[in-house]
């Protein structure tokens, strides 16, 4: 059985209020087993018994669109990718204190023109690496003392994309990872 984690864009912001129950529910109606969220912001946890994660994004933002009345960009990858990732940021935050990883999820990797235009918004504070289909934001200090705006990002991105504290994913590893 495979487990996957979706990463929904933009649940409970703004007037996109969703209780967890009710994502759950809309998971399981929708099929998936083993079902459960982790934290309010659109992290949902289930079993997919092997089907392809590209195949499952598509049909879930639909599905997802039809019950809740507005789209929702959903990322999936496996618990086994999200060790990747967490190992990753590791490899790339700087050891002195003060930085704070985040990772931004994506369908397709990050290509050159992208990487480009990440670097050049890099600034002492802010750093931008890039692996596959993550973007790593290494954040010194808090995100909003930053020079660089979410808006900012997305641009440069050109791409849907969905961020998450290095710490969630972490947690999301720890709680529904292999030995868990």
């Amino acid at each position: 059985m495979s487990r996957y984690v979706a990463f929904l864009r933009g649940i409970n912001l703004g007037n996109r209020r969703v209780t967890m129950d009710r994502l759950r529910e809309e998971f399981e109606a929708f099929g998936l087993r083993g079902v459960t969220t982790f934290i309010a912001s659109g992290n949902v946890i289930f079993d997919a018994g092997g089907r392809d994660a590209a195949e499952l994004e598509a049909a879930l933002e639909n599905h997802l669109a039809v019950a809740l009345g507005f789209p929702v960009d959903t990322f999936i990858r496996t618990v086994e990718e999200l060790e990747t990732a967490v190992r990753f940021a590791e490899s790339v935050t700087p050891e002195e204190e003060g930085w704070t990883p985040h990772v931004a999820f994506l369908r397709e990797p990050v290509g050159d023109d992208v990487a480009d235009r990440l670097r050049r918004l890099e600034t002492p504070d802010d750093r931008f690496p890039v692996n596959g289909r993550e973007i790593y934001w290494l954040r010194r200090g808090r995100m909003s003392d930053s020079a660089v705006s979410a808006g900012d990002l997305a641009k440069a991105i050109g791409a849907s994309h969905t961020m998450r504290n290095l710490n969630t994913v972490q947690r999301i590893v720890e709680k529904f990872g292999r030995e868990a």
